[in-house]
């Protein structure tokens, strides 16, 4: 079999494809070339020698042919099917026996061939950028016995490349930056376009790139495609956006070759190379004097061209006579420089200011350092305006002082208050009644301070006043001002002792012995210290049972002038104390102290007679206390002795079967007869429950004989009949029943 290429289909890269024939040795496969001749499939002889040195031939046949591939052009658009190639088997006679079976990838859709002569056709236009090559098989058939004359071959069509595809640029527009004044040659951006050719078959898929649009700003790389400035000193102030047009075109740039393009948005970033800049040299601000400090009263700015951080300002004030009195900062939103006020404006006393104001920027960047300075200066002159303001007082607080027990109009003392405006007019004072009594007035003109009431150190030693001056053309500008009033201490209290507790003077004392050190109060106030002397009263008799000594240190102590006291003969002792302060002029006072007789224990330190003294103040006595002692022992001595007896008993108590509903009386008298038994009413007698209390003792046991019961008018037992004592009895309890 052949394999017929036509040679019209073949360019020179193709020249080089030879058929390949394979023929079998003996044991292996030869592979050879075919150039254009013709080969049939032949027969070969192989040759074995028997074991009787007998030649044996074996034949099979040999395929005299092999290829493997064919090409065909893509988009082939003529009215015929295309041409691809012939095959042939060396079997063929050309007799019309050999039948051609194509199979595979495409055959019989996009693939046809003749049977009988072999030829392959294709019927429809390829496109290699869908399909690079197709794999098919061949194989042919003895049309007699329709038997494979040969094994089943394989070979591939190739769909030849042809220059119809453009460059493109998947990803675009591009969007992109470069800072301002960058050097030439600074590298901005790549672009890459993509060629659906076969870049390995001529220069089909080669781009070169060029730029249509953008110089002379910049330029671009034929092979690389990277984007670079071409134009020194470019500035974002001057213009900050460029569109550039990049063209890609294949075939290496050749005539004929597909292009395609895309446009890159470059933008100038920005850096500092513009200093800042005062749109004029001199300003002029107004401010009213009233103006409160800290507040803003004013703004001045300075322009830059730059952009964010390379565009913050800083400003601030250079000459000292405006920076003691004015600050001055920047927005951080406007730029702007806020001025504020440091200090009160004074329109009597300065009425205008000079500022010196410099702006310059915070971040430099030294590659334009030679482009500087990077600031700039202007003058601010501020004109201080004339208000009516409220009076001024010569003081911010006032202290003032009068001595207590002053009489009613004593001087305390004057404010002083000023018009701060040019005309200077008068003031009026008033006090702020809100806050304080009465004790003060003002004199409107003159600002002085006397008292109403007299003043009470001990009572009230400080007074807050709030004194208010206002214009008398103006009222209605009010100045206030705080008064402190101290009341000064005059020695009109006398001093005393606390008599608050009783002193305790054990029985055991001693002669000679200190009972208790005392001490007095004053409530005066001495600026060098209380100091107090103590003695007895001189108009009274010598005590004879206590002293007094004075210690000097403004204490005193109470001794004993004799022994052995006894609280059963006098428990409480007075004993009045003169007191003497060191004021001037001396006061002095007598205090009477309470001195009770106590027991005491071992060393006298501990007091008894705490509790005694707490139920001697209810009223009672120790003899009282004694007998209310004894009265509950001797209760407590009967509830025991009686629960003991009850515990005692071992039988219980035996009760009579008869109602008893009278006394039984004994007495030695005779009786009264019908008189007493008239004037004696038994009614009681008869009460059930009466009756019920009158049982037999239980410390008693009965001897087994009944009990008689005698009543008035009946003989006791040995004075009658027992037989008419008997028979008395039982009527008199028949009748009762």
């Amino acid at each position: 079999m052949r394999i017929l290429v036509p040679t019209s289909c073949l360019c020179p890269v193709l020249l080089c494809l030879c058929v390949l024939e394979r023929s079998y040795g003996s044991g292996h496969h030869a592979i050879s070339k075919l150039p254009g001749r013709n080969h049939s499939l032949t027969h070969s002889h192989n040759q074995t020698r028997g074991p009787n040195g007998e030649t044996e031939v074996h034949h099979r046949p040999k395929r005299g042919w092999i290829w493997n591939q064919f090409f065909v052009l893509e988009e082939h658009i003529g009215p015929d099917a295309q041409y691809v190639g012939k095959l042939h088997s060396n079997s063929d006679k050309g007799d019309g026996s050999v039948r051609y079976i194509l199979s595979g990838e495409g055959a019989g859709t996009i693939f046809i061939i003749d049977e009988s002569t072999g030829d392959i056709h294709a019927t429809k236009s390829l496109d290699r950028e869908k399909k690079t090559h197709y794999v098919l098989h061949a194989q042919a058939i003895d049309r007699n016995t329709n038997k494979p004359l040969e094994p089943e071959s394989e070979f591939i069509i190739k769909v030849q490349d042809i220059n119809d595809n453009a460059p493109k640029f998947p990803d675009g527009p591009f969007d992109t930056s470069v800072a301002e004044m960058s050097e030439v040659g600074t590298s901005v951006f790549q672009v890459t376009a993509t060629d659906a050719d076969d870049p390995t078959y001529g220069n089909s898929a080669r781009v070169v790139y060029s730029i249509l649009q953008g110089q002379p700003y910049f330029s671009v790389d034929p092979k690389t495609g990277i984007i670079r400035t071409a134009l020194a000193g470019m500035d974002r102030e001057a213009r900050e956006h460029y569109t550039v047009v990049i063209q890609a075109k294949d075939m290496a740039g050749q005539v004929g070759g597909l292009s395609g393009s895309t446009t890159v948005n470059i933008t100038l970033t920005d850096v500092n190379d513009n200093p800042p800049n005062f749109p004029q040299k001199n300003y002029q601000l107004y401010v009213p004097e009233s103006a409160q400090v800290g507040k803003p009263v004013g703004k001045i700015r300075a322009t830059d061209e730059d952009l964010g951080i390379n565009a913050e300002i800083k400003y601030s004030i250079m000459n000292s006579e405006g920076a003691t009195t004015f600050s001055i900062h920047t927005d951080r939103d406007t730029r702007e420089g806020i001025i504020s006020l440091k200090k009160p404006l004074n329109f009597e006393k300065k009425k205008s200011y000079t500022l010196h104001i410099e702006a310059v920027n915070p971040h430099l960047d030294p590659r334009f350092s030679h482009l500087g300075p990077y600031k700039d200066t202007a003058t601010l002159k501020i004109t201080v305006g004339d208000v009516d303001e409220p009076p001024v007082f010569s003081m911010d607080h006032y202290i003032l002082d009068v001595y207590e027990n002053s009489p009613v109009g004593t001087e305390v003392g004057s404010v002083t208050a000023h018009d701060p405006d040019s005309k200077n007019s008068p003031i009026r004072y008033f006090i702020d009644r809100r806050n304080e009594d009465s004790y003060f007035s003002i004199e409107a003109d003159s600002g002085m301070i006397r008292t109403t009431q007299v003043l009470d150190r001990e009572k009230t030693p400080w007074h807050n006043l709030s004194v208010s001056a206002s214009e008398v053309d103006n009222p209605s500008f009010l100045s206030h001002v705080p008064v402190t009033v101290q009341v000064l201490d005059k020695n009109d209290n006398p001093p005393e002792i606390p008599t608050d507790e009783d002193i305790i003077v054990c029985e055991s004392i001693r002669p000679g012995q200190v009972i208790q050190t005392i001490s007095a109060v004053d409530k005066d106030d001495f600026a060098n210290g209380q100091h107090f002397s103590f003695s007895l009263p001189s108009w009274m008799p010598i005590n004879p049972n206590f002293t007094l000594k004075d210690n000097g240190d403004s204490t005193a102590s109470i001794v004993a002038r004799r022994r052995r006291f006894s609280r059963l003969a006098q428990e409480l002792y007075s004993l009045p104390i003169v007191v003497h302060d060191g004021g001037e002029p001396s006061l002095s006072g007598t205090s009477t102290l309470t001195l009770r007789v106590c027991p005491c224990q071992r060393g006298g330190r501990t007091k008894t007679c705490q509790s005694e003294a707490f139920l001697l103040s209810a009223g009672l006595s120790t003899g009282a206390l004694i007998a209310i002692l004894l009265c509950v022992l001797i209760l407590l001595s009967i509830v025991i002795l009686f629960i003991t007896l009850r515990r005692s008993k071992k039988e219980p108590l035996i009760i009579s079967e008869e109602d008893v509903r009278e006394n039984v009386v004994t007495y030695d008298d005779e009786g009264g007869g019908e008189e007493d038994t008239e004037a004696f009413d038994i009614t009681a007698l008869r009460n059930p429950a009466a009756a019920e209390e009158l049982k037999f003792r239980r410390d008693v046991r009965p001897d087994g004989v009944r009990p008689r019961i005698y009543g008035p008018g009946y003989c006791q037992p040995g004075r009658g009949s027992p037989a008419s004592l008997d028979t008395e009895q039982h009527d008199f309890k028949k009748k009762k029943k």
